[in-house]
């Protein structure tokens, strides 16, 4: 079964969005070339995609000592990406929306927790991951325009 969307009724719904001013280009490698999100995700210790970046494919990795397997569920290149998995007893959904704007490239991402560990707490859940994905969309932003200017 493909995963389309996230977990609408999961405990802990995270959505944020940022407009970065830079061509979809660069933004789309970044965000796709998981073996290289250690030279630019600050919170990634580890990441290891074997295959090419496809329904199917599954990458690992570990941030803050969180050791995940995602299954890649959904690409539409440059615009959509689907990915989830199991990490801890989180059940994690995550999704990624790309729309070419006038200054640049809106990125909306909303991320879904559901399992055991977050309905035992849901506001320390809530709380990391909005952290969480403010630390990713902050660093890719500062990636991207890094390498716009390089």
């Amino acid at each position: 079964m493909t995963i389309l969307d996230i977990d609408r009724t999961a405990p802990v719904i995270v959505r944020q969005e940022i407009t970065i001013d830079v061509p979809i280009e660069p933004l789309w490698r970044l965000h796709t070339d998981v073996n290289r999100w250690t030279t630019w995700r600050s919170d990634v210790d580890s990441a290891h995609l074997p295959g090419a970046f496809a329904p199917g494919e599954v990458f690992h990795w570990v941030t803050s000592g969180l050791e995940i397997d995602s299954t890649i569920q959904k690409v539409d290149p440059h615009r959509r990406t689907v990915w989830g998995g199991p990490a801890a007893g989180i059940i994690g959904i995550h999704v990624w929306a790309f729309t070419v704007v006038d200054d640049g490239v809106r990125i909306v991402t909303e991320e879904s927790w559901s399992g055991e560990p977050v309905v035992a707490d849901p506001a320390s859940a809530q709380s990391m991951l909005d952290a969480s994905i403010a630390v990713w969309l902050r660093d890719l932003e500062r990636a991207a325009t890094t390498a716009r200017q390089g």
